[in-house]
């Protein structure tokens, strides 16, 4: 008879996890400690590359000075490559909202690339002793720098694709412009009337502010790559060798294909969070703009016929039930 369940031990007990599961007892407990939003990370596939991104890097380091042996590192790079091509997303089941700074993520990722690497050496979930989800996959690394580093890749990719659709964006209401360039309407400050114009520069308008709100995005993500894996837990490298940092920054990269540079003060490199300010506050600069053009549109298609009623924007489904 198969076995419903195993168990697992960490330094508070012996608990009982679900036999078929790849995360452990450290997930279990997060999960219970954490069931506040009901969103799990696996919502986040970026990040989820991203932090098997993060443990192959540390793997394929920690092989090439001489910490971890061949076989393991080959199994856990072998997994953390299938994790980066969409399987076992569904076992990142953590909330997105948790305390402990990230560890219950960073924990969840060890025991998935553990248990799916113990399978690949031929052994079965939770046989730590062959493979361990800490003292392997975790090896030369904290929460403090694994999760910001992770997080950072997963923003560049994120942001990557939002200057994409932007730039979609942007050469559709630049097309606008050119067709509505003799289309002439009233202009308007604070909803009154003012003084004539065309709609192709108010389509021109949007486009001008989608395609300055993409450089500032540009220019808010070159700081994201610079990362402060090999920090440890403070940034003092304490638990990793010389020339962990190093190494592990030129697998991310080659892994990636991002220019990633480790952080010349990787003490305040782990501490300041400037960068995520500044995207943050970027991001939060886009928001409004599309908001207000949004807003725009809406208001020059009221009606139609007790409204504005200036432009006619294509129906997708019907606005009311009655």
């Amino acid at each position: 008879m198969t076995a419903v369940t195993r168990s697992e031990h960490d330094l508070l007990g012996d608990r009982d996890v679900p036999a078929d599961a790849y995360w452990g007892v450290h997930t279990l407990r997060a999960t219970e400690n954490f069931a506040i939003t009901g969103t799990p990370i696996s919502a986040y596939p970026h990040l989820i590359d991203a932090l098997a991104a993060v443990k192959e890097a540390a793997a394929l380091a920690n092989e090439e000075l001489g910490l971890l042996e061949p076989e393991k590192a080959a199994a856990i790079v072998a997994a953390c490559r299938e994790i980066r091509s969409g399987k076992l997303h569904e076992q990142f089941v953590v909330d997105v909202i948790q305390g402990g700074a990230g560890t219950s993520t960073n924990m969840n990722a060890n025991e998935v690339v553990a248990n799916r690497a113990l399978e690949l050496l031929g052994n079965a979930k939770g046989e730590y002793e062959f493979l361990h989800p800490n003292e392997d996959v975790n090896l030369g690394q904290s929460t403090n720098d694994v999760y910001p580093t992770a997080v950072k890749v997963a923003t560049v990719f994120a942001v990557r694709g939002l200057l994409k659709a932007m730039s979609v964006l942007q050469d559709a209401f630049a097309r606008k412009a050119v067709e509505f360039r003799d289309v002439l309407k009233m202009g308007r400050t604070q909803l009154q009337d003012a003084v004539p114009m065309t709609l192709g520069q108010e389509f021109s308008a949007y486009a001008v502010m989608i395609d300055e709100d993409r450089s500032r995005l540009a220019e808010a993500v070159e700081l994201i790559h610079e990362i402060n894996l090999g920090a440890t837990a403070i940034g003092t490298g304490l638990n990793a060798p010389a020339g962990y940092a190093e190494a592990a920054r030129r697998h991310l990269a080659a892994i990636t294909g991002l220019p990633l540079v480790t952080a010349a003060n990787l003490v305040e490199a782990t501490q300041d969070c400037g960068a995520f300010v500044q995207m943050s506050g970027v991001l939060k600069r886009i928001a409004v703009k599309l908001s207000k053009s949004c807003n725009d549109l809406r208001l020059l298609s009221s009606g139609p016929r007790a409204g504005l009623g200036e432009i006619n924007l294509p129906p997708v489904q019907a606005g009311s039930s009655i």
